[in-house]
Protein backbone atom coordinates (compact mmCIF):
# COMPACT_ATOMS: atom_id res chain seq x y z
CA UNK A 1 0.00 0.00 0.00
CA UNK A 2 2.79 2.43 0.94
CA UNK A 3 4.62 1.76 -2.33
CA UNK A 4 1.61 2.59 -4.52
CA UNK A 5 1.19 6.13 -3.14
CA UNK A 6 4.37 7.56 -4.71
CA UNK A 7 3.47 5.94 -8.03
CA UNK A 8 0.01 7.48 -7.91
CA UNK A 9 1.50 10.85 -7.01
CA UNK A 10 3.98 10.61 -9.86
CA UNK A 11 1.15 9.85 -12.28
CA UNK A 12 -0.81 12.87 -11.08
CA UNK A 13 2.24 15.10 -11.46
CA UNK A 14 2.94 13.85 -14.96
CA UNK A 15 -0.70 14.44 -15.90
CA UNK A 16 -0.54 17.95 -14.48
CA UNK A 17 2.70 18.71 -16.32
CA UNK A 18 1.19 17.45 -19.58
CA UNK A 19 -1.81 19.72 -19.08
CA UNK A 20 0.46 22.70 -18.38
CA UNK A 21 2.55 21.88 -21.46
CA UNK A 22 -0.58 21.66 -23.61
CA UNK A 23 -1.83 25.03 -22.34
CA UNK A 24 1.54 26.63 -23.01
CA UNK A 25 1.57 25.15 -26.52
CA UNK A 26 -1.86 26.65 -27.24
CA UNK A 27 -0.88 30.05 -25.82
CA UNK A 28 2.29 30.10 -27.91
CA UNK A 29 0.30 29.76 -31.14
CA UNK A 30 0.08 33.02 -33.15
CA UNK A 31 -3.72 32.75 -33.23
CA UNK A 32 -4.06 32.83 -29.43
CA UNK A 33 -3.55 36.58 -29.05
CA UNK A 34 -6.03 37.78 -31.68
CA UNK A 35 -8.56 35.16 -30.60
CA UNK A 36 -8.42 36.43 -27.02
CA UNK A 37 -8.88 40.00 -28.28
CA UNK A 38 -11.80 38.91 -30.45
CA UNK A 39 -13.62 37.26 -27.54
CA UNK A 40 -12.87 40.29 -25.38
CA UNK A 41 -14.26 42.63 -28.05
CA UNK A 42 -17.45 40.59 -28.38
CA UNK A 43 -18.06 40.64 -24.63
CA UNK A 44 -17.20 44.35 -24.29
CA UNK A 45 -19.43 45.57 -27.11
CA UNK A 46 -22.28 43.26 -26.07
CA UNK A 47 -22.20 44.79 -22.58
CA UNK A 48 -21.87 48.38 -23.79
CA UNK A 49 -24.46 48.29 -26.57
CA UNK A 50 -27.74 46.42 -26.60
CA UNK A 51 -27.86 46.72 -30.40
CA UNK A 52 -24.58 44.85 -30.92
CA UNK A 53 -26.12 41.37 -30.71
CA UNK A 54 -29.32 42.36 -32.51
CA UNK A 55 -30.37 40.43 -35.61
CA UNK A 56 -29.96 43.50 -37.81
CA UNK A 57 -26.43 44.22 -36.64
CA UNK A 58 -25.32 40.61 -36.98
CA UNK A 59 -26.75 40.61 -40.51
CA UNK A 60 -24.71 43.73 -41.33
CA UNK A 61 -21.53 42.15 -39.98
CA UNK A 62 -22.07 38.95 -41.98
CA UNK A 63 -22.75 40.93 -45.17
CA UNK A 64 -19.53 42.92 -45.50
CA UNK A 65 -17.02 40.76 -43.61
CA UNK A 66 -16.61 38.03 -46.30
CA UNK A 67 -15.70 40.54 -49.01
CA UNK A 68 -12.57 41.79 -47.27
CA UNK A 69 -12.00 38.35 -45.82
CA UNK A 70 -11.68 36.70 -49.22
CA UNK A 71 -8.88 39.06 -50.20
CA UNK A 72 -7.18 38.63 -46.83
CA UNK A 73 -7.08 34.85 -47.33
CA UNK A 74 -5.17 35.19 -50.61
CA UNK A 75 -2.99 37.93 -49.13
CA UNK A 76 -2.01 35.52 -46.35
CA UNK A 77 -0.49 33.11 -48.86
CA UNK A 78 1.24 35.93 -50.72
CA UNK A 79 2.70 37.43 -47.54
CA UNK A 80 3.81 33.98 -46.39
CA UNK A 81 5.81 33.85 -49.64
CA UNK A 82 7.47 37.14 -48.67
CA UNK A 83 5.49 39.58 -50.86
CA UNK A 84 2.38 41.73 -50.61
CA UNK A 85 0.01 43.51 -52.98
CA UNK A 86 -1.08 47.13 -52.57
CA UNK A 87 -3.24 47.06 -55.71
CA UNK A 88 -6.00 44.83 -54.32
CA UNK A 89 -8.24 47.76 -53.38
CA UNK A 90 -8.06 49.16 -56.90
CA UNK A 91 -8.69 45.75 -58.47
CA UNK A 92 -11.68 45.42 -56.12
CA UNK A 93 -13.29 48.49 -57.67
CA UNK A 94 -12.03 48.07 -61.25
CA UNK A 95 -13.27 44.52 -61.81
CA UNK A 96 -16.85 45.40 -60.91
CA UNK A 97 -16.68 48.42 -63.22
CA UNK A 98 -15.50 46.22 -66.12
CA UNK A 99 -18.23 43.62 -65.65
CA UNK A 100 -21.09 46.09 -65.33
CA UNK A 101 -19.83 48.37 -68.11
CA UNK A 102 -19.79 45.41 -70.51
CA UNK A 103 -23.31 44.45 -69.46
CA UNK A 104 -24.83 47.94 -69.33
CA UNK A 105 -23.42 48.87 -72.74
CA UNK A 106 -24.99 45.75 -74.25
CA UNK A 107 -21.61 44.35 -75.30
CA UNK A 108 -22.14 40.92 -73.75
CA UNK A 109 -24.24 39.08 -71.14
CA UNK A 110 -23.38 39.47 -67.48
CA UNK A 111 -21.74 36.04 -67.32
CA UNK A 112 -19.35 36.98 -70.13
CA UNK A 113 -18.59 40.27 -68.40
CA UNK A 114 -17.77 38.31 -65.25
CA UNK A 115 -15.32 36.08 -67.12
CA UNK A 116 -13.68 39.08 -68.78
CA UNK A 117 -13.34 40.92 -65.44
CA UNK A 118 -11.73 37.89 -63.82
CA UNK A 119 -9.43 37.48 -66.85
CA UNK A 120 -8.31 41.10 -66.52
CA UNK A 121 -7.54 40.40 -62.86
CA UNK A 122 -5.45 37.39 -63.90
CA UNK A 123 -3.49 39.65 -66.25
CA UNK A 124 -2.97 42.27 -63.52
CA UNK A 125 -1.73 39.62 -61.10
CA UNK A 126 0.58 38.15 -63.74
CA UNK A 127 2.11 41.55 -64.50
CA UNK A 128 2.69 42.15 -60.79
CA UNK A 129 4.31 38.75 -60.38
CA UNK A 130 6.41 39.04 -63.53
CA UNK A 131 7.81 42.44 -62.58
CA UNK A 132 8.59 41.31 -59.04
CA UNK A 133 10.15 37.96 -59.89
CA UNK A 134 11.76 38.65 -63.29
CA UNK A 135 12.67 42.33 -63.10
CA UNK A 136 13.48 42.07 -59.37
CA UNK A 137 11.52 45.20 -58.48
CA UNK A 138 10.23 45.25 -54.88
CA UNK A 139 6.57 44.33 -54.62
CA UNK A 140 5.88 47.56 -52.74
CA UNK A 141 6.86 49.66 -55.78
CA UNK A 142 5.29 47.38 -58.38
CA UNK A 143 1.91 47.11 -56.70
CA UNK A 144 1.88 50.78 -55.71
CA UNK A 145 2.26 51.65 -59.39
CA UNK A 146 -0.41 49.11 -60.34
CA UNK A 147 -2.72 50.62 -57.71
CA UNK A 148 -2.55 53.99 -59.49
CA UNK A 149 -2.88 52.52 -62.99
CA UNK A 150 -5.91 50.39 -62.16
CA UNK A 151 -7.68 53.08 -60.13
CA UNK A 152 -7.06 55.60 -62.89
CA UNK A 153 -8.46 53.18 -65.48
CA UNK A 154 -11.63 52.67 -63.42
CA UNK A 155 -12.17 56.41 -63.05
CA UNK A 156 -11.48 57.04 -66.76
CA UNK A 157 -13.92 54.34 -67.92
CA UNK A 158 -16.75 55.70 -65.78
CA UNK A 159 -15.88 59.41 -65.75
CA UNK A 160 -15.93 59.00 -61.98
CA UNK A 161 -19.60 57.93 -61.80
CA UNK A 162 -20.89 54.60 -60.42
CA UNK A 163 -22.33 52.00 -62.80
CA UNK A 164 -25.87 50.77 -62.21
CA UNK A 165 -26.19 47.07 -61.36
CA UNK A 166 -29.82 46.52 -60.48
CA UNK A 167 -31.11 45.97 -64.02
CA UNK A 168 -29.54 42.54 -64.46
CA UNK A 169 -31.54 39.34 -64.09
CA UNK A 170 -28.95 36.60 -64.00
CA UNK A 171 -28.53 33.39 -61.98
CA UNK A 172 -24.90 34.46 -61.52
CA UNK A 173 -26.07 37.11 -59.06
CA UNK A 174 -27.84 34.50 -56.93
CA UNK A 175 -24.82 32.20 -57.01
CA UNK A 176 -22.46 34.93 -55.84
CA UNK A 177 -24.68 36.90 -53.46
CA UNK A 178 -27.91 34.96 -53.05
CA UNK A 179 -29.44 35.58 -49.63
CA UNK A 180 -31.59 33.70 -47.17
CA UNK A 181 -33.31 34.92 -44.02
CA UNK A 182 -33.24 32.58 -41.03
CA UNK A 183 -35.51 33.18 -38.03
CA UNK A 184 -33.72 33.09 -34.66
CA UNK A 185 -34.73 33.90 -31.07
CA UNK A 186 -33.27 37.41 -31.48
CA UNK A 187 -34.93 38.05 -34.83
CA UNK A 188 -34.48 37.27 -38.52
CA UNK A 189 -30.83 37.10 -39.57
CA UNK A 190 -29.99 37.59 -43.24
CA UNK A 191 -27.22 35.44 -44.68
CA UNK A 192 -25.61 36.05 -48.07
CA UNK A 193 -24.00 33.34 -50.21
CA UNK A 194 -20.72 35.26 -49.85
CA UNK A 195 -20.33 33.98 -46.29
CA UNK A 196 -20.49 30.42 -47.64
CA UNK A 197 -17.91 31.19 -50.34
CA UNK A 198 -15.67 32.80 -47.72
CA UNK A 199 -15.83 29.64 -45.60
CA UNK A 200 -15.09 27.43 -48.63
CA UNK A 201 -12.12 29.58 -49.68
CA UNK A 202 -10.78 29.53 -46.11
CA UNK A 203 -10.93 25.74 -45.91
CA UNK A 204 -9.36 25.22 -49.34
CA UNK A 205 -6.56 27.77 -48.89
CA UNK A 206 -5.92 26.57 -45.34
CA UNK A 207 -5.40 23.07 -46.69
CA UNK A 208 -3.19 24.37 -49.50
CA UNK A 209 -0.96 26.31 -47.10
CA UNK A 210 -0.61 23.72 -44.35
CA UNK A 211 -1.14 20.32 -45.98
CA UNK A 212 -0.03 20.51 -49.60
CA UNK A 213 3.29 20.43 -51.42
CA UNK A 214 2.54 23.85 -52.87
CA UNK A 215 2.07 25.15 -49.34
CA UNK A 216 5.58 23.96 -48.50
CA UNK A 217 6.86 25.86 -51.54
CA UNK A 218 5.05 29.00 -50.35
CA UNK A 219 6.61 28.85 -46.89
CA UNK A 220 10.04 28.02 -48.28
CA UNK A 221 9.84 30.88 -50.78
CA UNK A 222 9.18 33.36 -47.99
CA UNK A 223 11.47 31.84 -45.39
CA UNK A 224 14.66 31.45 -47.41
CA UNK A 225 14.27 31.96 -51.18
CA UNK A 226 17.89 31.07 -52.01
CA UNK A 227 17.77 27.80 -50.08
CA UNK A 228 14.35 27.02 -51.58
CA UNK A 229 15.71 27.57 -55.10
CA UNK A 230 18.69 25.34 -54.34
CA UNK A 231 16.28 22.57 -53.31
CA UNK A 232 14.31 22.80 -56.54
CA UNK A 233 11.46 25.10 -55.51
CA UNK A 234 10.35 27.37 -58.36
CA UNK A 235 10.21 30.49 -56.24
CA UNK A 236 9.42 32.90 -59.08
CA UNK A 237 6.59 30.78 -60.43
CA UNK A 238 5.18 30.22 -56.95
CA UNK A 239 5.07 33.94 -56.23
CA UNK A 240 3.56 34.75 -59.62
CA UNK A 241 0.75 32.26 -59.03
CA UNK A 242 0.08 33.90 -55.67
CA UNK A 243 -0.02 37.38 -57.19
CA UNK A 244 -2.57 36.08 -59.70
CA UNK A 245 -4.60 34.42 -56.92
CA UNK A 246 -4.64 37.62 -54.89
CA UNK A 247 -5.79 39.73 -57.83
CA UNK A 248 -8.51 37.23 -58.76
CA UNK A 249 -9.78 37.11 -55.18
CA UNK A 250 -9.85 40.92 -55.07
CA UNK A 251 -11.82 40.97 -58.34
CA UNK A 252 -14.30 38.39 -57.10
CA UNK A 253 -14.78 40.27 -53.83
CA UNK A 254 -15.35 43.53 -55.72
CA UNK A 255 -17.95 41.92 -57.96
CA UNK A 256 -19.62 40.42 -54.90
CA UNK A 257 -19.80 43.84 -53.27
CA UNK A 258 -21.20 45.50 -56.39
CA UNK A 259 -24.06 43.00 -56.56
CA UNK A 260 -24.83 43.32 -52.86
CA UNK A 261 -24.95 47.14 -52.79
CA UNK A 262 -26.36 47.52 -56.34
CA UNK A 263 -23.57 49.85 -57.47
CA UNK A 264 -20.17 49.51 -59.12
CA UNK A 265 -18.28 52.53 -57.83
CA UNK A 266 -14.85 53.22 -59.40
CA UNK A 267 -13.69 54.45 -55.97
CA UNK A 268 -14.72 51.24 -54.21
CA UNK A 269 -11.92 49.56 -52.30
CA UNK A 270 -9.96 52.73 -51.58
CA UNK A 271 -7.78 52.05 -48.55
CA UNK A 272 -8.73 48.37 -48.37
CA UNK A 273 -5.17 47.22 -49.08
CA UNK A 274 -3.84 48.49 -45.74
CA UNK A 275 -6.77 47.12 -43.76
CA UNK A 276 -6.37 43.72 -45.42
CA UNK A 277 -2.65 43.62 -44.65
CA UNK A 278 -3.51 44.60 -41.06
CA UNK A 279 -5.95 41.68 -40.84
CA UNK A 280 -3.31 39.18 -41.91
CA UNK A 281 -0.58 40.61 -39.69
CA UNK A 282 -2.85 40.74 -36.64
CA UNK A 283 -3.80 37.13 -37.32
CA UNK A 284 -0.19 36.03 -37.03
CA UNK A 285 1.20 36.03 -40.59
CA UNK A 286 4.77 37.30 -40.63
CA UNK A 287 5.18 40.36 -42.85
CA UNK A 288 8.68 39.25 -43.84
CA UNK A 289 7.44 35.86 -45.04
CA UNK A 290 7.98 32.25 -44.05
CA UNK A 291 5.06 31.85 -41.64
CA UNK A 292 1.35 32.28 -42.24
CA UNK A 293 -1.92 31.10 -40.78
CA UNK A 294 -5.33 31.05 -42.45
CA UNK A 295 -7.08 30.48 -39.12
CA UNK A 296 -5.34 33.53 -37.70
CA UNK A 297 -6.36 35.59 -40.71
CA UNK A 298 -10.01 34.61 -40.30
CA UNK A 299 -9.79 35.70 -36.66
CA UNK A 300 -8.07 38.94 -37.70
CA UNK A 301 -10.83 39.65 -40.23
CA UNK A 302 -13.55 39.05 -37.66
CA UNK A 303 -11.72 41.09 -35.02
CA UNK A 304 -11.31 44.21 -37.15
CA UNK A 305 -14.86 44.05 -38.52
CA UNK A 306 -16.24 43.69 -35.00
CA UNK A 307 -14.05 46.58 -33.83
CA UNK A 308 -15.22 48.86 -36.66
CA UNK A 309 -18.84 47.99 -36.01
CA UNK A 310 -18.68 48.04 -32.23
CA UNK A 311 -16.94 51.38 -31.71
CA UNK A 312 -19.64 53.10 -33.76
CA UNK A 313 -22.42 51.46 -31.77
CA UNK A 314 -20.96 52.50 -28.43
CA UNK A 315 -20.66 56.11 -29.57
CA UNK A 316 -16.97 56.37 -30.45
CA UNK A 317 -16.44 58.46 -33.62
CA UNK A 318 -15.84 56.24 -36.63
CA UNK A 319 -12.73 58.24 -37.51
CA UNK A 320 -11.11 56.86 -34.36
CA UNK A 321 -11.18 53.35 -35.85
CA UNK A 322 -7.63 53.68 -37.19
CA UNK A 323 -6.38 54.45 -33.69
CA UNK A 324 -7.70 51.11 -32.46
CA UNK A 325 -6.37 49.23 -35.50
CA UNK A 326 -2.92 50.77 -35.09
CA UNK A 327 -2.88 49.93 -31.41
CA UNK A 328 -3.89 46.33 -32.09
CA UNK A 329 -1.19 45.95 -34.75
CA UNK A 330 1.50 47.29 -32.43
CA UNK A 331 0.29 45.06 -29.61
CA UNK A 332 0.19 41.96 -31.79
CA UNK A 333 3.64 42.67 -33.20
CA UNK A 334 5.04 42.99 -29.66
CA UNK A 335 3.32 39.73 -28.67
CA UNK A 336 4.55 37.83 -31.74
CA UNK A 337 8.09 39.13 -31.16
CA UNK A 338 7.95 38.01 -27.53
CA UNK A 339 6.71 34.54 -28.45
CA UNK A 340 9.39 34.21 -31.14
CA UNK A 341 12.13 35.08 -28.63
CA UNK A 342 10.73 32.55 -26.17
CA UNK A 343 10.73 29.82 -28.79
CA UNK A 344 14.31 30.62 -29.78
CA UNK A 345 15.40 30.60 -26.14
CA UNK A 346 13.73 27.26 -25.45
CA UNK A 347 15.29 25.78 -28.59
Amino acid sequence: MSESAPAQGTGQESGYSRAVTSIKRVLNKPEAGPFTLFIGALITFALLSGAFLSAGNISNLLAFTPELGMIALAMTLLMTAGEFDLSVGSVFGFSAVIMWTIFNEGIAPLEVGFVIAISVAVFIGFVNGWMVTRLKIPSFLVTLGMLLVVRGAALYMTSGFPQRTWTADSPLMDIIVGDITIPTPIGDIRFFASIVWFAIFAIVLGYVLMQSKFGNWIQASGGNPLAATARGVRVGRTKTVLFILTAVMAAYAGITSSIRVSAANPNSGTGYELEIIAMTVIGGTVLGGGKGTIIGTVIGVLLLRVMRNGIVLVGVPGLAYNIFVGGIILGMMALHSYLARRQQASA
